[in-house]
């Protein structure tokens, strides 16, 4: 169902057909006992309380589908209850030039982040194919031009400051795991704890084969 926008409430006409059933609820109505002709026409049980007609009973005064009569459109405006109700229903949106379907309505902020992040990333790449600069594409230029740069330095004698930690890498790998003892270290307990066991395993080592040269060989 298409939605409806700025619904506005409307009273009862005569010859309109009824969209939904209409229930006069019961209580006092705050009409004087000489509007009780109304409901009678309507067979509505009413009684008079505190100078003012109240209804017993509730009652089914209209069906969905049935035309409004005159006598219950006029009972309705008396009581204040608007049966119908009006508003636009939007079908497309025009802007700028420009025509939407009706799903733009219901677009969010995160829809409209995440449709903005899509086009960033197709013009990033579309750049990038064509060599073109823009905002979007300049750190991944960058980023390529440090990788290409550092491949140059790699394979011959040219160097800067940067890629001269990355050659000492290359020149030697088991700085490699030094690196990773030293991360592992500083992130938790564990790792500095298995490094530094064998290292204790092997200085009790040469303390053993000392207790056996100690002159109490049995082949002595």
């Amino acid at each position: 169902m298409t939605p409806c926008y700025h619904q506005v409430g409307a009273p009862a006409r005569v010859g309109l057909v009824a969209p939904v059933d209409v229930v006069v609820p019961p209580g006092n109505t705050s009409l004087v006992p000489s509007q009780t002709s109304f409901f009678q026409v309507l067979h509505i049980p009413t009684k008079t309380n505190k100078g003012t007609v109240e209804i017993i009973t509730p009652v089914e005064l209209i069906k969905k589908g049935d035309k409004v009569v005159s006598s219950e459109a006029a009972l309705l405006a008396k009581l204040g209850i608007r049966l119908f109700s009006y508003g636009l229903v939007v079908l497309t949106v025009y802007d700028n030039g420009s025509v939407f379907s009706l799903e733009v309505l219901d677009l969010t902020e995160d829809d409209l982040i995440e449709k903005f992040a899509l086009g960033v990333s197709m013009v990033t790449s579309l750049a990038l194919a064509i060599h073109y600069l823009t905002i979007a594409a300049a750190p991944h230029m960058l980023i390529n031009a440090y990788k290409n740069a550092l491949a140059i330095v790699v394979e011959t004698d040219y160097s800067f400051p940067l890629p001269d930690k990355v050659k000492e890498y290359l020149e030697d790998p088991s700085k490699f795991v030094v690196a990773a003892l030293v991360a592992a270290s500083s992130g938790g307990g564990p790792p500095a704890a298995a490094a530094s066991a064998p290292a204790e395993e092997k200085k009790e080592e040469p303390a053993k084969e000392s207790d056996n040269d100690m002159g109490f060989s049995l082949f002595d």
